[in-house]
């Protein structure tokens, strides 16, 4: 393994479309653990670390074998704090404690699909690759080309010159994951920004990707994960 690599898996306290959202159970465990699993049996991070404000989730994380060094800023804690505001405090705060990483991975807390294996994937695609940062995408199931919008209750084409094109012919479309976001420490340092200049994609099939920010969400998340596991 090349140089340092660090974990940082963000789970502030205030989560507010699903309460405590970040240790909620999820088919028996605080949803966090799988996050935390995941980063511990990667085997390319020297540290995996849980940065948070709240006392709870940092009692459940460190249980589970992530690190505390030290706890999130009210600056960072509140709603409008940003995830690359939450990643350059606690690179800084490490390099005052006099510990530098070359790359480092965000991991969202609530995203219990992802895996060692794509975690390793990504840090593989990082290290091998001139890339500043790596993003696992997802594509698009139909084509965005031929998106609806609603005008005063009328369906309209977004872009009705695709009405008769051919899905074959439309440009494939992706969107992040939403799970994790790998970065070059020093890249990350220039840009302040996860989407860096040359951002090299991680494609994973839709089976291994759900957005939780709803009720309804987490009960198809828990769906899909005993199916991918047989449970």
């Amino acid at each position: 393994m090349s140089g340092k690599c660090l974990a940082i898996i963000t789970a502030r306290g205030g989560s507010k479309r699903i309460p405590r959202k970040n240790i909620k159970e999820f088919l028996g465990f605080p949803i966090i653990k799988y996050s935390i699993d995941a980063a511990l049996g990667a085997g390319c991070f020297d540290e995996v670390m849980i940065s948070t404000d709240d006392k709870e989730i940092a009692e459940i994380a460190t249980s589970f074998g992530a690190k505390l060094p030290f706890f999130r800023s009210e600056t960072t804690s509140n709603d409008y704090a940003m995830t690359a505001d939450v990643i350059e405090e606690v690179l800084l705060e490490y390099k005052s404690r006099g510990s530098n990483f070359e790359y480092c991975c965000c991991i969202y807390p609530t995203a219990p699909f992802v895996s060692s294996q794509r975690l390793l994937e990504g840090y593989n695609l990082l290290t091998s690759t001139d890339a500043d940062a790596v993003i696992p995408v997802v594509r698009f199931s139909y084509p965005i080309q031929r998106a609806i919008k609603i005008e005063q209750e009328t369906l309209e084409m977004m872009w009705p010159e695709n009405l008769n094109a051919r899905s074959q012919d439309l440009v494939p479309a992706y969107h992040d994951c939403g799970q994790f976001y790998w970065l070059k420490v020093d890249n990350f340092f220039k840009q302040k920004k996860l989407f860096a200049e040359h951002t090299v994609p991680l494609i994973v099939p839709e089976i291994e990707v759900q957005d939780i920010d709803t009720e309804e969400d987490w009960k198809i998340a828990e769906m899909k994960y005993r199916f991918i596991n047989n449970l």
